[in-house]
């Protein structure tokens, strides 16, 4: 819920800005303790309002139970952070509630069986600032995420929220705004790594009494979450960052394009602007400055194309979701043909930090070429998956082995795909590569939005690219020759290779049109789709000429190298398999080990179903 502020109180200065920050700081220091519990769609999806409800319900006195977004480390949630202790309890169900009250919130003992515990060492720890997950991260873009309420306005200030538009709108000129985000070096995080006040120069120089902003929130990579969590747990620095965008270039109008697949998203993106409205910091004269701004939320459908800059803006304008030439570009000709910004949720979530803290510290952070943080979602086949925010220039090594734990079950790392369907698989000789945008692209990969999926051992790299190659076929919006018809071949010659029927020849035509999709199609969806084919075609040649020799997948993936095959030893004879086979490649006398033909076996899995014997494996 929020605080007491009523709703029709304005904030229509600096000093009533600061005024409301000490009274929300007061009204948080009269809870002696704070009962966080994640709210993220991976905690709510197993209990989380539950838990939260059960806390409400469990009240003490000066103790606050509220809800927060995500606290990051989604493997091991739902979590649930005790204040000011840092104590931290995973795997959290409602029926420990009350003894977390009891225990913790009444006696202050920690309940040690809810705690984190290395998988490995068993070691102990209750406090979230020494779970390793955490301790080597460093929270800029996430720093309310996890700590704060998302729909409360008042959390936000009381954090020093809105502190940067007062600095941006009172006390600086549009140009110094554009030459503190200069000097910061912030790159936009959404992919490019384009210098971001190099892009509000451009569009503050453009000739125009009409400018907008808009903000990407169009996240469509698969296993990418990074904008999502920043929209669900600190909604307000993302209209902060927006606002002061606006204030940057001479925009007195804003969009903030989000997918509609993200409800919560949507839901707290939407309220946040309504509350912000509400106290004057978006509207007219905001406080009391010449400066006015207000935002729009619209809703997009979806397609992966609309990540793209001038796809996106059609799709604002009520068109369909293609991109088209450029120049001229959107800082000149955007939206509604007027000189527009996009920047993506992280990088406008970003930008308040710097205009509160300066330039100067923010490249403390990160490296000289790429200054600062950036979020990265970690899943796959790791012990920690989860949402991280490293420096720029941790490697590769560091996010897998330190902060996510390892590869899970023992196995060997293999490989991490990086950047999404536009990135590039990294094999593990370049595990000690710098996450960076220069160090990155010289590797063939990309920063791109932040996914980053860990495979092991047991991953053919083939039907890797032939996955990430589907997806980008599908979402291929069709406009350009290169990308429609040069992805649908390359697909087609991936899936030629993972079924066993592919030559040599094929792997060279491949290679060309990969080369030709990248350097010819419209956008950057397409110059960048053919990435995963070819950094696995320079990493992992030999899984692609396995597939085509010798015919055979070396992680023993593909079934198309596979056979049915049945254990004498275990077969009795039953004839249930030769019954259920409906290529009859099954032969043998009753009570006696049967043999299936191979030639004839159609890999349905109808035997192996049939058994009760467990005779029957794929090998």
């Amino acid at each position: 819920m929020e605080r007491t502020m009523e709703t029709t109180m304005m904030i229509g200065s600096r000093d009533e800005l600061k005024a409301h920050a000490e009274r929300f700081r007061r009204e948080m220091a009269a809870e002696k303790k704070r009962v966080l519990v994640c709210t993220g769609p991976g905690c709510l999806a197993n209990g989380a309002e539950k838990i939260l409800q059960e806390f409400q319900r469990h009240a003490v006195n000066a103790v606050g139970a509220t809800r927060t977004g995500c606290h990051g480390f989604c493997e091991v949630g739902p979590l649930v952070r005790i204040e000011p202790d840092d104590v931290v309890y995973v795997h959290v169900k409602p029926e420990d509630v009350a003894e977390i009250v009891e225990t913790t919130l009444v006696r202050g003992e920690v309940v040690e069986r809810l705690v984190y515990r290395d998988a490995d060492t068993g070691a102990a720890y209750p406090k979230e600032s020494e779970i390793p997950f955490y301790a080597s991260q460093t929270k800029v873009a996430l720093s309310n995420c996890g700590a704060i309420n998302p729909d409360d306005i008042g959390e936000y200030i009381a954090r020093d929220g809105y502190q940067a538009l007062a600095r941006a709108a009172l006390d600086l000129s549009p140009d110094e705004v554009v030459q503190e985000v200069l000097a910061s070096g912030l790159r936009g995080r959404g992919g490019g790594g384009f210098p971001t006040g190099r892009k509000w120069m451009f569009a503050r120089q453009a000739k125009g009494e009409q400018k907008y902003v808009v903000c990407n929130a169009d996240e469509g990579d698969p296993g990418a979450f990074m904008d999502r969590c920043i929209m669900e747990g600190d909604p307000h620095s993302v209209l902060e960052g927006l606002a002061i965008a606006a204030r940057a270039i001479g925009a007195d109008r804003g969009y903030i394009y989000v997918r509609a697949e993200y409800p919560i998203a949507v839901a707290r993106m939407k309220n946040a602007a309504r509350q912000a409205r509400t106290r004057g910091l978006l509207g007219a004269n905001i406080l009391g400055s010449d400066f006015s701004f207000d935002v729009t939320i619209k809703e997009g459908a979806g397609a992966f194309v609309c990540g793209e800059e001038t796809a996106l803006l059609a799709s604002i304008e009520g068109k369909r979701g293609m991109p088209r030439p450029r120049p001229p570009f959107p800082a000149n000709e955007g939206l509604f043909g007027k000189p527009t910004i996009i920047n993506n949720v992280e990088t406008l979530a970003t930008v308040p930090q710097i205009l509160r803290r300066g330039a100067a510290w923010f490249r403390t952070i990160g490296t000289e070429t790429s200054p600062g943080t950036k979020t990265f979602a970690v899943t796959g086949q790791v012990a920690n998956t989860g949402l991280v925010e490293v420096p720029m220039g941790t490697t590769l090594r560091d996010v897998v082995f330190g902060i996510g734990g390892g590869v899970i079950g023992g196995k060997k790392f293999k490989a991490a795909q990086i950047g999404g369907p536009s990135g590039g698989c990294l094999p593990e000789q370049l595990l000690d590569t710098s996450l960076d945008y220069d160090s990155l692209k010289k590797a063939g990969a990309m920063v791109g939005s932040g996914g980053l999926v860990i495979l092991d051992e047991g991953t053919c790299m083939v039907e890797v690219a032939r996955f990430f190659m589907h997806f980008t076929q599908t979402e291929s919006c069709g406009k350009c020759v290169p990308c429609r018809e040069g992805t649908k071949r390359m697909l087609q010659i991936l899936e030629k290779i993972v079924a066993g029927r592919a030559t040599l020849d094929d792997l060279d035509i491949l290679e060309q049109i990969a080369w030709v999709v990248k350097e010819s199609s419209l956008c950057a969806l397409g110059k960048t789709a053919p990435n995963p084919v070819l950094t696995t075609l320079k990493y992992f040649r030999d899984e692609y000429r396995a597939h085509i020799v010798d015919k055979k997948c070396l992680a023993g993936v593909c079934s198309a190298f596979k056979s049915y095959v049945i254990h004498p030893e275990l077969c009795k004879g039953c004839g249930k398999c030769r019954k259920a086979c409906p290529s009859e490649a099954i032969a043998g006398e009753i009570r006696h080990p049967h043999m299936i033909d191979a030639a004839k076996c159609a890999k349905c899995g109808a035997c192996a179903e049939a058994c009760a014997f467990g005779a029957i494996s794929l090998e």
